[in-house]
Parts: structure tokens; C-alpha cells; sequence
């Protein structure tokens, strides 16, 4: 019978595994006292158990937390906060369960808890800055002004945090360049699964919308999704747009590096440009262009943009009632989409009139990037400006280190997508696109934390961020 001990690795002191066994066990019995307990839920037991056996997965084979939060995020993101677990959203809460197997696995291997903080790269120290000036400098403003703090304000000054913590668990679980490719095929077919909920959603086809309505309404405003766009289990079709656009990078650079099946991921791509004007937004349409042209240059092959135009011909004609009732927005008197219209009406009704008086826009106004609208089914009123946000969450420092991130950023990773032909290399492709579209499109929308695609997008930059080349470094199983 093979020894305990080789579970965490040959060589692996026995204290160690006797120490895993303990918390095991101790948590085993946290669970059975819960179940035990009068009026307990099932599904609470049934969660204990899930998160107790993700616990110890991670921490016996670690890449196992990125496959598992890049493969379940797409398909639980959308999901609102509260409506499954308290406070958060099920993917925050999977991603602490899978952080907390990752400590728990180096405490089994190291045999105490490492507290050091790992030399940051120029990419990191610009992602801490960011949150930084997105979180604790707005608040501390908030407090010098004797504005109150309250959830919304505290959630919002988290958001860069918490893609932060995406990366870091990224990151810290994978080493090699074959397991970054794992990475890339299980995001792929994550965002094909999303892709094939969000055309049947946008064509309402067998009963997807209602299936949605369930769990994926934004706020139970049950008519978003049956509005002939393609929300999927996001929530949110520009998000889904965004996804789309993201993982169509990663099937292109893996075909020109040629890594997998050809064929598949030709498929896979154009699943997935579909999927992107099933979104039903112009924005949407504009990333999708963006990336395209983005995609050309890096790889320096033009034909990507004369493949995408016939592929974009034939999606349009496929989703021809959503392109209608698209256009069918272009008919106001002033000549722009009436969701436009809204949208500026917003910002000059709610948010630029506080924002640019009194000088406030340096300091910002406060991290709570809405505001209560009980006229709106949501029941809130959303910064539809990117940079607009910025400005009123963190003031003139959040904008220029979201810029710095995005210098320094693009720099590093376009030299990476050009020098390496491994997974790496595509990794780093993506980051490069998806720098683009956001830095394009935060003119209009925060692009930078569309749930979904942000995870994407800072799980790209985790992976490219792989160092060694040569000597692959290997988990122990």
C-alpha cells in the first residue's frame, strides 16, 4: 500500500503528513459536528465537503487551482452576489476555497507558513499601484471629507484587489510552460461553452433566456436576459463581447504557433466571433475590430483581417434578428443608439456635474462607482466611462497609474509575444490584445473589470509571467 507520506511529494518529512492529516481530519469533523446540528441545510454540508476536498486537490497537485478557477469562472460569474453564498459572488468564494488550498499544500511541503512577499516585476509593482490608488487613497479621501464609508463604497475599493488575487493564484500554481497551455485550452473551452449559451440566448432558442433568468438576471432584472443579446452566464453581453474577443486570441495565437489541432481551433474561433456579435453590443463589435487588427500586427500576419471580414459577413447574417433589433437603435432623432443616448444622459445627469465641480475629479469623489436610481429596474445607475470612473474613484492618480499599467504592460508583453513560441508567447499575445481593446474602449465603458474577462485577462498576464525556459520546475504528486 503506497506510504501517505508520497502524497505530498517523495521525500516529504512524515511530521508533515501526520500535520496534513490533522487539519484534514479537523475540518472532517468541523463538517460532521455542522451536519449533526439541528436545522443546518444540506447544502450547506454538501459546500463544506466541496470546499474541504478542493482544499486538499489543490494543495496535493497546485495547478490544479488555475485550472479549476479559469474552467469555472466563465460559467459562474454572472451569478449575483448574495443570491448563492453571503456577500460574495460564487466565483470570489471559489477562489478563496482554491487560494486556501494553495497555502494549506506549501504549509504540508515547507512544514510552516512562508510570509515572505516575492520580489514584484515592473507589471506587478504597476497592478499594486493601481489598487492602491483605486482603493486605499479614495478611501482615506472619504475620511479626511468626513463622507461616509459604506458597502458599496468598500466593495468597489476591492475590485482591483480581488484580480489581483486571481493572478496571484495563477501565478503561484503554475510553473511550466505545458502547464500554461493547460491553462489555455481549458479557458478555450470555457469560453466556447459561453459562447454557445450566449447565440442560442440572443436567438432565444430552446429556452435558454428563461434557464438564465434563474441565476444569471443581473440584480433579478428578469428582462435583461431576453433582450436578443447574449449575456450567457456572465450577465453582462459586453463582458460576454469582451470574453469573446480574448479567447479568440488565444485559438489564433495557438494557431500560429501551432500548438493543437488546427481545425478545432479554427472552429473554436469562429464559435467564438459569433458569440462576439451575438452580444448585441457596438461596443462589442468595436473590440472585436480592434482585436482583429491588434492580432495582425502582432504576429504580423494581415490575413487575420481578411479571414475575420467573410467570418463577421456570415455571423451577421446568422444572427440576423439580433443585428436588426441592434440597428433598429440607430433610428432616434439624434442618430446614435438609444442606449447611447441613456448612457450620456447618465453621466451628465448623475456623474459629471459632481465630478467636475469644485475640483473633485483630482481627488476623486468616492470608490462607489454608482449610484441608488429607483426609477431604473436594476435599482442603480453605473459609470458607463471607463476613464470617467477613474476619475471619480481615485482622482488624477488612479489615471495615471491605470495608464502606467497599461505602458509598462504593453511594453513587456508585446516583447514577449514576439520572442517566445511557446505557450508563454501566447499568453503574453493575448495580454497584448487585451490591452488594446481595454485602453480603446474604457472611453466608453471599465472595460478593465468586466467580470469574466478580467479574470481572463490577468490570469494571461499570470501566465505569461512564467520565467524559466530551459528546466522546468515540477510540482511533486
Amino acid at each position: 500500500m503506497r506510504h501517505i507520506d508520497s502524497l505530498w511529494g517523495t521525500g516529504a518529512p512524515r511530521k508533515e503528513a501526520r500535520a496534513a492529516l490533522v487539519v484534514v481530519s479537523t475540518l472532517a469533523c468541523v463538517t460532521g459536528a455542522v451536519a449533526a446540528a439541528p436545522s443546518v441545510e444540506p447544502a450547506l454540508i454538501i459546500g463544506l465537503v466541496l470546499a474541504i476536498a478542493l482544499v486538499v486537490a489543490v494543495a496535493w497537485h497546485p495547478p490544479l487551482a488555475a485550472y479549476i478557477l479559469l474552467g469555472a469562472t466563465p460559467l459562474i460569474a454572472g451569478i449575483d452576489r448574495g443570491a448563492v453564498v453571503p456577500i460574495l459572488r460564487p466565483n470570489e468564494l471559489l477562489a478563496l476555497v482554491l487560494g486556501a488550498g494553495l497555502v494549506f499544500g506549501s504549509v504540508v511541503r515547507t512544514g510552516h507558513l512562508a510570509l515572505t512577499i516575492p520580489r514584484l516585476t515592473v507589471t506587478e509593482r504597476a497592478i499594486v499601484m493601481m489598487a492602491i490608488a483605486g482603493s486605499a487613497l479614495p478611501l482615506v479621501w472619504m475620511r479626511l471629507r468626513g463622507i461616509p464609508i459604506t458597502s458599496d463604497d468598500l466593495q468597489y475599493a476591492l475590485l482591483i484587489w480581488k484580480f489581483l488575487g486571481v493572478y496571484a493564484i495563477v501565478r503561484a500554481s503554475i510553473r511550466t510552460p505545458h502547464a500554461a497551455g493547460v491553462c489555455l485550452r481549458v479557458t478555450l473551452v470555457a469560453g466556447c461553452v459561453v459562447a454557445c449559451i450566449a447565440i442560442l440566448q440572443a436567438l432565444q432558442l430552446f429556452g435558454v433566456p428563461q434557464l438564465l433568468s434563474t441565476y444569471f438576471a443581473p440584480y433579478g432584472n428578469v428582462r435583461a436576459v431576453s433582450l436578443n443579446r447574449g449575456g450567457a452566464t456572465l450577465g453582462l453581453p459586453i463582458a460576454v463581447a469582451d470574453l469573446m474577443v480574448f479567447e479568440i486570441a488565444i485559438a489564433v495565437g495557438l494557431i500560429v504557433r501551432k500548438i493543437g489541432r488546427r481545425t478545432l481551433l479554427v472552429l473554436a474561433a469562429l464559435l467564438l466571433a459569433t458569440a462576439a456579435i451575438a452580444a448585441g453590443e457596438i461596443s462589442g463589435i468595436i473590440a472585436l475590430l480592434i482585436g482583429a487588427i491588434a492580432l495582425a500586427v502582432i504576429t504580423r500576419r494581415a490575413s487575420i483581417v481578411a479571414w475575420g471580414l467573410p467570418v463577421a459577413a456570415v455571423a451577421v447574417v446568422a444572427l440576423g434578428s439580433v443585428v436588426e433589433r441592434r440597428l433598429a437603435g440607430f433610428d432616434g432623432a439624434s442618430g446614435i443608439p438609444i442606449s447611447w443616448v441613456g448612457r450620456i444622459h447618465n453621466l451628465t445627469g448623475y456623474f459629471w456635474p459632481e465630478l467636475f465641480s469644485g475640483g473633485r475629479f483630482v481627488l476623486g469623489v468616492r470608490s462607489a462607482a454608482r449610484v441608488p436610481a429607483p426609477d431604473q429596474a436594476t435599482g442603480f445607475v453605473w459609470i458607463e466611462s471607463g476613464y470617467t470612473w477613474l476619475l471619480w474613484s481615485g482622482g488624477i492618480a488612479f489615471l495615471l497609474t491605470f495608464i502606467w499599467f497599461v505602458v509598462v504592460t504593453m511594453r513587456w508583453a508585446v516583447r514577449l509575444a514576439r520572442q517566445r513560441m511557446d505557450e508563454v508567447g501566447v499568453a503574453a499575445l493575448v495580454v497584448t490584445v487585451a490591452l488594446v481593446v481595454i485602453a480603446a474602449l474604457m472611453v466608453v465603458d471599465p472595460h478593465l473589470t468586466y467580470r469574466g474577462a478580467a479574470d481572463v485577462f490577468f490570469s494571461m498576464m499570470a501566465l505569461a509571467s512564467i520565467r524559466n525556459v530551459h528546466r522546468e520546475a515540477t510540482w511533486s504528486t
